[in-house]
């Protein structure tokens, strides 16, 4: 199993309300539930979202009867919030975030989104909230515990891709009828020449043994 050095990131945080605003303006807002800062790898595929989003919805951050960690957000029925978060892969070169393990944001965009349409089918669309891609935002929450989680999808398995399956063409099929059928008949020649051969080694035999009796 070969292991990436990047993965799909996750940093959760319950809140007891977060939002995020654009040049003052508020474009998205959530009460209870959870703030998910998303990063993206430049190794990441679909197989990393559907994991990350899996996880995300069915952490057990929530108490339930006084007992800490027994609900998830799908289970208490509250709100998501998904912002996407680059910097979660800086590397400092001395004291400089470098940040080239990030996938570029002409291909993050369209997985941020997928993620985000991904939730909005598991659980309730009108619960899942987003940010908005590639804008300076404001990011505003109330930490609720505090609780702040971590979580990658490095480790998993993915599947290995399907060779796609190649039809033969027209000519090729035909070139290999002609063939299956130029086998055949020399086969059914072979088995002719044999029974010819067999035919003619009784005939002698038995002009043989007539020989033998005349004399």
């Amino acid at each position: 199993q070969h292991t990436r050095v990047t993965s799909m990131k996750g940093l959760l945080q319950r809140v007891s309300s977060a939002q995020v605003a654009v040049d003052g303006k508020v474009v998205s807002k959530i009460s209870r539930g959870l703030l998910v800062l998303l990063g993206i790898s430049g190794t990441d595929t679909e197989q990393d979202l559907e994991y990350i989003c899996r996880k995300v919805l069915n952490i057990r951050l929530f108490d339930h009867n006084g007992k800490p960690w027994r609900l998830s957000v799908m289970d208490t029925k509250l709100e998501m919030l998904v912002v996407s978060q680059f910097t979660l892969y800086a590397k400092l070169k001395g004291n400089k975030p470098d940040f080239h393990s990030a996938m570029t944001g002409e291909y993050s965009q369209p997985m941020y989104n997928t993620f985000l349409d991904l939730a909005r089918r598991t659980y309730d669309p009108s619960k899942i909230k987003g940010g908005v891609f590639g804008a300076n935002m404001t990011v505003s929450l109330d930490n609720d515990g505090p609780v702040t989680i971590e979580i990658s999808s490095d480790g998993i398995q993915h599947r290995p891709k399907k060779k796609p399956r190649i039809l033969p063409s027209k000519a090729e099929k035909e070139s290999r009828e002609n063939k299956e059928s130029g086998d055949s008949e020399t086969r059914t020649g072979t088995a002719n020449s044999k029974l010819i051969r067999n035919s003619l080694s009784a005939a002698l035999l038995w002009e043989v043994i007539k020989l033998s009796d005349s004399k």
